[in-house]
């Protein structure tokens, strides 16, 4: 817990509330230069009042009344701060002012606040989205023992200075997990979080400036990559005699050829491919982080390797399409595949869906609007972040447009 570095008791007057020729008291208590004031219930002549000092002057009864008063507020005030050191509570002008009074007040802190919005979330968020704020809390909490000798901050705390040095924080920390660090875009993940925080405690009133007022956010574009048709066709064909690689290996394929995420195909579910209207199967299912519906067709290559689970013991067990393996299990698996097939790009699952966005659809010429509904999208932006057209389609709508200008020259 932090420890104070400075703390003191003043005693002022407030002419500006003066009443029948008298000063009201207020208790001045500064606790790392951070000040509050609380109103006492003395009033005093300013003749009789050293303002140096912080006492009442001269002799009469009611002075030294006065001064005894205070002498009883100032213990009693350095007593509250003793307890709050002893308690390991969080030092703060407001909080030994609160604990003076016996405010019924409710004070907001930040686990508070991660509390609430992790209750409260789990109707609107999936685990899969909810869980990334478990670990942007994680690194706040790290964050504030390591940069405030605390665990735990008041809401009204947050400024411009905590974001920054939050973001600062992130940037050069070294994870202990894995080797590398945070990147850019992670970073402003976590912030973009803390941010969404933030603004649910504003929308609480719980908070009345925003420490995010001033900061601007950086997310650098990203380079989305997919499988070409060779390294697709070369994966495809590649013999794999482990069991766990010739799964994943289908398992990623399938997702080439429809697009589904990692989440969506492992609970596929025998009930989720139907006989549509033109009498092909086709996948009907909804999207597990968004919840909108998907209607995919089923091509040549994905029937092929349906068929080829569709005894399997371990689907049939778990009433699913697919065998059930962990993420981290098979985008490590994937990495000794893509290291087999002499692939050298950063083969994670979610290169399927780029690959299907790509190569499968847009690169043959279906509309992007097609793609988009396949992929669950409820906007065309998101498809097109997701499916840059590639260097050979653009090659071959170039050398129609040559043809047909050609064709009217004639």
């Amino acid at each position: 817990m932090q420890t104070s570095q400075s703390f003191g008791i003043h005693f002022t007057t407030r002419p500006d509330k003066a009443r029948d020729g008298k000063e009201p008291i207020y208790a001045c208590v500064t606790v790392n230069k951070q000040r509050a004031y609380i109103a006492l219930k003395h009033n005093v002549d300013p003749k009789n009042w050293d303002s140096g000092k912080g006492t009442a002057k001269g002799n009469k009864d009611e002075v030294k009344s006065i001064n005894n008063y205070l002498g009883e507020v100032r213990n009693t005030i350095s007593n509250n701060y003793k307890q709050l050191q002893l308690k390991g509570k969080m030092l703060s002008a407001k909080a030994v002012k609160d604990l003076y009074l016996g405010a019924e007040e409710e004070v907001y802190t930040l686990s508070r606040l991660f509390i609430y919005h992790n209750e409260t979330s789990t109707t609107d968020l999936k685990w899969s989205t909810l869980k990334h704020y478990y670990v942007t809390q994680r690194y706040l909490v790290k964050f504030l023992d390591e940069q405030h000798q605390s665990s735990d901050i008041y809401l009204h705390q947050l400024d411009f200075k905590f974001v920054k040095d939050f973001e600062v924080y992130l940037r050069n920390h070294k994870p202990k997990d894995h080797q590398k660090q945070i990147n850019n875009n992670g970073v402003m993940k976590h912030i973009i979080r803390l941010k969404k925080m933030v603004n649910l405690a504003m929308n609480l009133q719980w908070i009345d400036n925003d420490p995010f007022a001033a900061y601007k956010l950086k997310i650098q574009k990203v380079n989305r990559e997919q499988l070409s048709e060779k390294e697709l066709a070369d994966m495809e064909k590649k013999v794999f005699t482990i069991e766990r690689l010739d799964m994943v290996r289908d398992l990623f394929v399938f997702c080439c050829y429809t697009g589904l995420s990692y989440v969506d195909v492992i609970n596929l579910t025998p009930g989720h491919i139907v006989a549509g209207t033109d009498g092909e199967k086709w996948i009907r299912t909804c999207r597990e982080k968004t919840m909108i519906p998907v209607n995919v067709p089923l091509l040549p290559q994905a029937l092929k390797i349906l068929d080829k689970y569709k005894a399997n013991i371990r689907s049939l067990s778990g009433g699913k399409v697919f065998p059930v393996m962990s993420n981290q299990k098979v985008n490590s698996y994937l990495k000794e595949i893509s290291e087999v097939c002499n692939i050298t790009k950063n083969v994670t699952f979610h290169l399927a869906r780029h690959t299907f966005a790509t190569t499968i659809t847009l690169s043959n010429g279906v509309p992007i609007e097609t793609v988009s509904k396949m992929l669950g999208h409820t906007k065309i932006t998101t498809t097109q972040i997701y499916a840059k057209v590639v260097e050979r389609k653009l090659k071959e709508d170039m050398n129609a447009l040559k043809l047909r200008l050609n064709h009217k020259d004639r």
